[in-house]
């Protein structure tokens, strides 16, 4: 071949590597940022990256643009390795237009979303751009409607995965919030609709970016993000550990690891509970105690902390963990836990990944603000989320589970295979003294001693409700198990179930209460 042909290609290839140049390289590192492709090298297993479209560039020619060419148009696309397994990627690159959408740049990142379909493997996104390309005007706008629509297409067939890690304003919002989870980088990424000078000027509201739409804003406050890391190279540990859990696509099961069965028993777990049922304790310890040693993942730990989520592995094989959590709220049910553990819900019935749930729940959070925000509908998405789900579903009661929430949280009225209670377990109505005082209200109110007279009939109502054993004559509950003996249970319990199927009627989709 002519010397001339391998040359010019050469050149053009340093000249994509190069991206928008030293100078604006050096701007990315100042902010605390990698570029775009230390980012990849990062995440993907050593020399397995293999780029697609490095040298296509945009068409523009409105205001000078055709002067403006650099090779890749702003965005990094191709396929790798994580963990040995399939991914396809793309990378905002900062550098080049501020990492802006144009149609190319649109187009690079919808090819590779049809590849990673077709060949079901997951989707990870590496966002860092100012937005739509202003010059492109409609083109762009365009180009962002061609992502959206492929991420709605790829929803609940392959995992993806949105990591932010510089701007992401307007429109470009939206694909992230289409897909799987999302992970910010504290001080150095954003999101929102509308940024702050917007704000400011319809609002009269004065507001930073960071608390507008930082990290931890959207992991606290909104939910948006379900995972935060202090830097870049945190955040793509993150999502290396997150795809450990995860199958390549709908189709394939759980992931299953090699694991050598022993010592099941454990006896920590028969001393978690306080002598009281009013005191709180964390339930963080019973799931650390349930799940393989260090295995335990938490899924949007900042956001609605009255309810855990999260992965694990329990034997080898990859769980999902819902659980109330009594050290806030008391555990309650109320409108952000109960949409934060239904989509974890979805999510995991999308990908064939078992769900254990741990109950300890007093009900729902009343109040005028939980039913004016939506709390009947709210709940209804959990109870919806459950309902719905095939995958194999264990419930442990651990301690409270009253009123409407028993039933909201895996009953086996909805479809658990199997339900358990440890002997301390309440299921009821409610708590005995809202009851006595309900049920014996005329014997109270008539006695010599009222206060006397309703701790009795406290005690009456405990005796004959707040026990597991009512539940377990009628079968609600398959087993009464010690504390020490749950991991062993539901290692049994989860084995069990592994050739599991569910026929559900034909439809197109269900409605679920959005």
């Amino acid at each position: 071949m002519k010397k001339e042909l391998l040359e010019r290609l050469n050149r053009m290839k340093v000249e994509a590597l190069a991206g928008g140049g030293e100078s604006r390289i050096r701007q990315q590192h100042e902010k605390g940022k990698l570029t775009a492709r230390e980012r990849i090298d990062l995440l993907l297993d050593p020399h397995s990256f293999e780029e697609i479209g490095m040298l296509v560039t945009h068409r523009n020619t409105d205001f000078d643009m055709q002067n403006a060419l650099y090779p890749g148009d702003g965005v990094i696309t191709g396929y790798g390795l994580i963990h040995g397994r399939l991914v396809y990627v793309f990378a905002q690159d900062f550098t080049v237009f501020g990492g802006s959408l144009s149609e190319t740049h649109a187009r690079k990142i919808c090819v590779l979303m049809d590849m990673a379909l077709q060949n079901k493997a997951p989707m990870i996104g590496l966002n860092d751009s100012g937005g739509a390309r202003i010059q492109e005007g409609v083109d762009s706008l365009a180009g962002y409607a061609e992502v959206f629509y492929r991420n709605t297409l790829a929803s609940g067939v392959i995992p993806q995965i949105s990591a932010i890690l510089g701007p992401c304003a307007g429109g470009a919002v939206y694909s992230p919030a289409i897909t799987d989870f999302i992970l910010m980088t504290d001080h150095t990424s954003y999101m929102f609709v509308t940024g702050p000078n917007v704000v400011k000027t319809v609002t009269n509201e004065s507001v930073t970016s960071e608390s507008l739409g930082g990290a931890l804003s959207h992991a606290g406050k909104s939910g948006v993000s379900h995972l935060t890391a202090a830097n870049d190279m945190e955040c793509l540990e993150m999502i290396k550990k997150l795809l450990f859990y995860l199958p390549s696509h709908h189709e394939a099961p759980s992931p299953q690891y090699p694991f050598d069965l022993g010592d099941e028993y454990r006896p920590a777990l028969d001393g978690v509970l306080p002598e009281s049922n009013h005191l709180p304790y964390d339930i963080k310890t019973v799931i650390r105690e349930v799940v393989d040693r260090d295995s335990f993942f938490e899924i949007h730990e900042l956001f609605a902390q009255n309810v855990v989520v999260g992965f694990a592995t329990l034997a080898g094989k990859s769980i999902g963990i819902v659980a109330n959590q009594p050290q806030v709220l008391a555990g309650v049910l109320d409108v952000n836990a109960s949409r934060k553990a239904a989509r974890f819900v979805r999510f995991c019935d999308s990908f064939n990944i078992p769900l254990i749930v741990l109950v300890d729940v007093p009900g729902f959070l009343p109040g005028t603000d939980q039913e004016w925000n939506g709390i009947i509908v709210h709940g209804a998405k959990l109870l919806y989320a459950f309902s719905e789900a095939t995958v194999p579903r264990l419930t442990v009661i651990v301690r409270k589970a009253y009123g409407g929430a028993y039933d909201v949280m895996n009953s086996k009225h909805i479809g658990a295979d199997f339900s358990f209670a440890w002997p301390g377990a309440e299921i009821a109505v409610m708590g005995a003294r809202g009851a006595s005082e309900i049920i014996f209200k005329k014997e109270i109110e008539s006695a010599a001693d009222p206060v006397a007279k309703v701790l009795e009939k406290e005690k009456e109502y405990a005796e004959t409700f707040l026990h597991p054993y009512r539940a377990a004559a009628r079968g609600y509950v398959d087993e009464v198990i010690l504390p020490s003996e749950t991991r062993r249970k539901l290692i049994k319990a989860l084995a069990s179930l592994s050739k599991k199927a569910v026929a559900r009627p034909s439809k197109k989709h269900g409605n679920i209460p959005l």
